[in-house]
């Protein structure tokens, strides 16, 4: 075989995982984990046994996803600590825009299968550490500003993320006005006192390693 021909069979087997892992972000976020993976394939538009040469099992594949879904959350987190000009424009960005936090959040949330998968991966592991340790400055940026509140802490807002876990047709709007109704309760104002304490960055990762 040519280098070449090495070089092309390389790049559309490349082609073929990026677009499998494209399809199972979209079905996952949409449907859950439990999704066919036959209906996958069809999405990614290959063969199925193309899909099952790539990842022998639904295991490896949600994997996959989570490893680069997680990747790509946490650059969408450095991005928007660098670009924003306040900490509080960081966190709206955040929390409005990413539909990468969306699929991570039901990932690590709500799917027992898809968190028995990802739970110990090490590149997780440390995507996810990274990911709250950057949500962790974007907090208390914001709350140094005086823009967030003070009784809230990084937990809280990762648990509040969960409420974007309900997308599909005909919800944009409804999504964009909860949305507005959490970012207006998270604002530093007078308002009613929150029961317990403020979930901080240590809790999170603590509660993620159980």
């Amino acid at each position: 075989m040519s280098t070449e021909q090495g070089m092309r069979l390389r790049a559309d087997a490349q082609r073929n995982r990026d677009q499998i892992i494209a399809a199972a972000k979209r079905a996952f976020l949409h449907g859950g984990t439990d999704q066919p993976m036959e209906e996958i394939a069809r999405l990614a538009g290959v063969g199925i046994g193309t899909l099952y040469r790539r990842f022998p099992d639904r295991e490896a594949l949600v994997r996959a996803v989570a490893q680069d879904n997680f990747g790509a959350l946490a650059d969408e987190a450095r991005a928007a600590l660098a670009e924003e000009e306040t900490s509080w424009d960081a966190l709206v960005r955040l929390l409005g825009r990413s539909t990468d936090l969306r699929l991570s959040l039901r990932l690590s949330l709500l799917s027992p299968a898809a968190w028995h998968a990802i739970h110990d991966d090490p590149e997780i592991v440390r995507h996810r550490t990274e990911i709250l340790e950057l949500l962790d400055e974007i907090v208390r940026g914001a709350q140094a500003e005086g823009a967030l509140r003070a009784d809230v802490g990084t937990g809280d807002i990762a648990v509040l993320g969960s409420l974007l876990l309900r997308p599909g047709p005909g919800r944009d709007e409804m999504l964009a006005r909860a949305m507005a109704v959490i970012l207006d309760g998270l604002r530093a104002a007078p308002g009613t006192a929150l029961p317990g304490h403020a979930v901080g960055l240590q809790d999170m990762i603590t509660s993620l390693k159980t």
